[in-house]
Formats: C-alpha cells, structure tokens, sequence
C-alpha cells in the first residue's frame, strides 16, 4: 500500500499532542511520554518518508555502525568534584526589589509615541526620564513639556492596563 507521504504530514500539523502520541506508537511500534509537538511531528513524518520510500541504504547503515563501534563510550559517569568548604568565595543569590510604580517598564526601554505627526521617543532611566537630551523626574513632567499643558504621563504614554490591548 502506498501512502502520500505529503498529506499525511500536513495532516499531522493538525493533530494534538495526544493523537501525535497515539501515532508515534502505532508508527513506531514503542510509546513516548514527550509532549514536544514539533519533535513528534518531525519524528513521524521521517518514519512515514522511510517507510514510504526506503530508509538508509545498506552502505551508509554498515558505515553508521562502524562509526558507533569507533566511538568511545563512558560506561561509568565522571567522579563527583569535592564540595567547597563554606568559607570560599561563593555566589549568593538574593531577590531583587523594585521600588517604583508597577506600570513603569525597566529602565532602558524607549517609549514611542505619536503625537502631532511627530513620533516622540522618552528612555525609562533608573532615576528618571530623558527626552531630547533632558532627565525629567516624572512622565508627567515629558508630557508637560511636550503638550505644555498639565497631562497625566501615564496616560498620555498610554502605560494603563487598558491601553496595553
């Protein structure tokens, strides 16, 4: 029986994860506990192609296996390195705290935004905000200078919760 080697992959891309594994088994005679889509999808489609059309030739399998008898292979694992004592330098991970307002990106990320047919660019700094050359303490601020007018930076950078869809 002949199959298409073709449909059957694209039929894979449409199948779960379940059904991937369910084909794996009945393709490859062996279960699989992986829920790596893309490596299943991958491994059957080249069972699928071999079987269809052949696998290796006996010439590359004889060369495969010679290679593999080449190769030198660890049949004990390596010896476990001594622990240090306490009082060598040692890396100590702590949590880092922001203090600031949740809504604010990191600091070095340029907020763009368009206005008048212009686009303005602000960097976030760790104690502030440059625009054009000039460190403003607040967005409200960059807003300020930008519209002249008291606007709420948050809201003219568009950095609410509601505006981030």
């Amino acid at each position: 029986m002949s199959i298409n080697v073709g449909k059957e992959v694209a039929a894979l891309q449409r199948m779960t994860v379940k059904e991937l594994r369910s084909k794996y088994a009945e393709v490859f005679g062996d279960e699989t506990r992986t829920g790596n889509k893309a490596w299943l999808v991958k491994r059957i489609a080249w069972r699928l192609q071999a079987t269809a059309e052949g696998g290796l030739s006996e010439r590359a399998r004889q060369r495969a296996e010679e290679l593999a008898n080449d190769a030198d292979i660890r049949m004990s694992p390596p010896k476990a390195k001594p622990a240090e004592s306490p009082n060598e330098n040692r890396t100590v991970t702590a949590a880092v705290q922001f203090s600031g307002d949740g809504r604010l990106p990191l600091a070095g990320t340029v907020l763009t935004r368009d206005y008048k047919g212009q686009t303005l660019q602000v960097r976030v700094l760790a104690s502030g905000f440059e625009y054009e050359g000039e460190v403003y303490r607040s967005l409200s601020a960059v807003a300020k200078q930008i519209t002249g007018t008291h606007t709420n930076g948050f809201l003219f950078f568009r950095l609410r919760k509601e505006d981030q869809r």
